[in-house]
C-alpha cells in the first residue's frame, strides 16, 4: 500500500520503518525539518536498538519519503496513520491542539481528492474525540462524510519504548475501532500476518482501551512498589513475595476479579487490606494505593445504593444477600450493606437468597446475623416467585445461572432490573434493565 505517517516521533517513525520494512510506500509528514532532514538522509531522530538500521535500510531501498505538505501526502497515499503527540496541558487535561490542527488540515486535503481514504488515528485520544470534533472538523472543510467519502478509525498502538520494532512485529493484540467493513479490512490487509488476534471494537471502546492498558501497567508498578516497602520495613525479600504471587495465574496472573461488576466483600478481603494498612502505619509505610481500596469499594457501594434510590420506587426486590454465589456467608457482604441501606431509606424489602437459610446457620455466621442483622431475617423469603411477585425493581446479585434464569423468566415489562452480575443478553429482557456501572 502507500501508506503516509504524520508525526515522526517514537510511534510515528517506529511506524514508518516497519511498514516499510514489509514492502509498502511511506511518506512521512512533519512540521519538524530536523526530523525529515534526519529521514531523508537515512537516519533515525529516535534512539533505540535496530531502528538505525531500519531506517537506513527502508530509506536506501527507495520505500520512503518525506514531506511537510499534508496535501501532497493525503493525494499519494491511500492510508494515513495519525502519530501526533497529545501531551498534558497544566491541568492535566489532554492537549489535543497538534492533533485537532492536523485534523483540520487532513479536511482541506481530503477536500481536494476524489478517491477514498482512510485515516487511522494511533495518538493517544480522550475517547468520545475520534467521533466528535476529530470528525466533524475533517467533514466541515472536506465538505465530504466519514463513512461514505472516507474513513475515520482508531488503532491504539502498545510500543515500549526500548523493544518498539519487537513490540510492533508481535504485539499483544491487534485493535481497531470502526464501524466501517470496509475500514477494518484495509487495517487486516496490513496487519493481519502479525502473530496476535486482530481485534475489531466499537470507536470509544479502542480509544479507551489504550488509557486502561497504560494505567494498569502503572498500577501494577505502583502495587509491587508498595509491597516492596511494606516488605522492607518488615525484614521480608519482597522479590520473594512477588515472585510466589506471580506464579499464581489461575487468580492472580489472570482475567479472574478483572470484569466490572459489584463490590467486593466476604470474610478475607476487607480484613487483610485493613490488617495491612494498621501494619503500615505502625511501620510508617505509605501505602495510598492499597489503603485506598477499601473508599474506592465503599464508593462503587454508593453509587449502586444511589441509582436504586434514583429509580424512585419503594417494593424493593433482592435475589442474594450473601458476599458471593455458592456460599451462605453473610459477613462484610455489600448485598447486607445494600439491604441495611435501603431499609434505613425506609424502602419496602424483601430478599431471596437460596443459600441462605436462616433456621440452619451456624458458627460465625449465625453469630453475625443475631449480633449485626437481626433486623433483615424478617425481610427473608425461601420463596423466590413471591418475592419478584410484588417488586417495582429487582436486584439480581448472585451469579447462579439456574436462578438466573428463574428471574428472566419471572421478570415483567413493569418491573426494574437492577443487575449486579453482568447477566447475558439483557436486551432480549421484558423489563427495564440497568447494569451496575454499565
Amino acid at each position: 500500500m502507500r501508506i503516509s505517517i504524520f508525526g515522526l516521533g517514537y510511534v510515528g517513525t517506529v511506524s514508518l520503518g516497519c511498514l516499510a520494512q514489509e514492502g509498502h510506500d511511506l511518506i512521512g509528514v512533519d512540521i519538524n525539518p530536523d526530523k525529515l532532514a534526519l529521514i531523508a538522509a537515512g537516519q533515525t531522530p529516535i534512539i533505540e536498538a535496530g531502528m538505525q538500521d531500519l531506517i537506513r535500510g527502508v530509506v536506501d531501498a527507495g520505500r520512503v519519503e518525506v514531506t511537510s505538505d499534508v496535501g501532497y501526502a493525503i493525494e499519494r497515499s491511500e492510508v494515513s496513520f495519525v502519530c501526533v503527540g497529545t501531551p498534558s496541558l497544566p491541568n492535566g487535561d489532554q492537549d489535543q491542539g497538534a492533533v485537532l490542527k492536523l485534523s483540520a488540515e487532513l479536511g482541506k486535503a481530503l477536500k481536494a481528492k476524489d478517491a477514498y481514504h482512510l485515516v487511522v488515528f494511533r495518538s493517544t485520544l480522550k475517547p468520545g474525540s475520534v467521533q466528535g470534533q476529530i470528525r466533524e472538523l475533517v467533514e466541515k472543510e472536506s465538505g465530504k462524510q466519514d463513512g461514505v467519502d472516507f474513513d475515520l478509525c482508531f488503532q491504539p498502538e502498545f510500543l515500549r519504548e526500548g523493544s518498539s520494532i519487537r513490540d510492533y512485529e508481535n504485539p499483544p493484540m491487534t485493535i481497531v475501532g470502526t464501524d466501517s467493513d470496509r475500514a477494518a479490512d484495509g487495517l487486516r490487509e496490513l496487519f493481519g500476518h502479525l502473530p496476535c488476534e486482530f481485534i475489531t471494537t466499537d470507536v470509544k471502546t479502542a480509544e479507551t482501551v489504550k488509557y486502561f492498558c497504560n494505567i494498569f501497567h502503572a498500577l501494577k508498578i505502583t502495587f509491587a512498589n508498595e509491597v516492596g516497602r511494606f516488605c522492607h520495613a518488615g525484614d521480608i525479600d519482597p522479590h520473594a513475595v512477588m515472585s510466589l504471587l506471580c506464579q499464581d495465574t489461575h487468580l492472580n496472573i489472570s482475567a479472574a476479579y478483572l470484569r466490572p461488576g459489584f463490590a467486593f466483600g466476604g470474610s478475607c478481603l476487607p480484613k487483610d487490606l485493613r490488617a495491612v494498612a494498621h501494619r503500615a502505619k505502625m511501620e510508617d509505610v505509605e501505602m495510598p494505593v492499597i489503603e485506598n481500596i477499601l473508599a474506592s469499594n465503599r464508593i462503587h457501594l454508593h453509587q449502586v445504593r444511589n441509582r436504586v434510590l434514583g429509580f424512585g420506587k419503594k417494593k424493593i426486590a433482592m435475589v442474594g444477600l450473601s458476599f458471593k454465589s455458592g456460599t451462605d456467608d453473610l459477613r462484610e457482604s455489600p448485598l447486607v450493606d445494600l439491604a441495611e441501606f435501603l431499609i434505613g431509606k425506609g424502602m419496602d424489602l424483601c430478599i431471596h437468597d437460596p443459600e441462605v437459610e436462616l433456621a440452619r446457620l451456624t458458627g460465625a455466621n449465625k453469630q453475625y446475623i443475631e449480633s449485626s442483622i437481626p433486623h433483615i431475617s424478617s425481610l427473608m423469603s425461601n420463596d423466590l416467585d413471591r418475592v419478584l411477585k410484588d417488586a417495582e425493581v429487582v436486584i439480581l446479585g448472585l451469579s447462579d445461572e439456574e436462578l438466573t434464569e428463574q428471574v428472566r423468566a419471572t421478570l415483567r415489562a413493569d418491573q426494574i432490573l437492577m443487575d449486579l452480575v453482568q447477566i447475558d443478553d439483557p436486551d432480549s429482557l421484558a423489563c427495564a434493565y440497568h447494569g451496575a456501572c454499565w
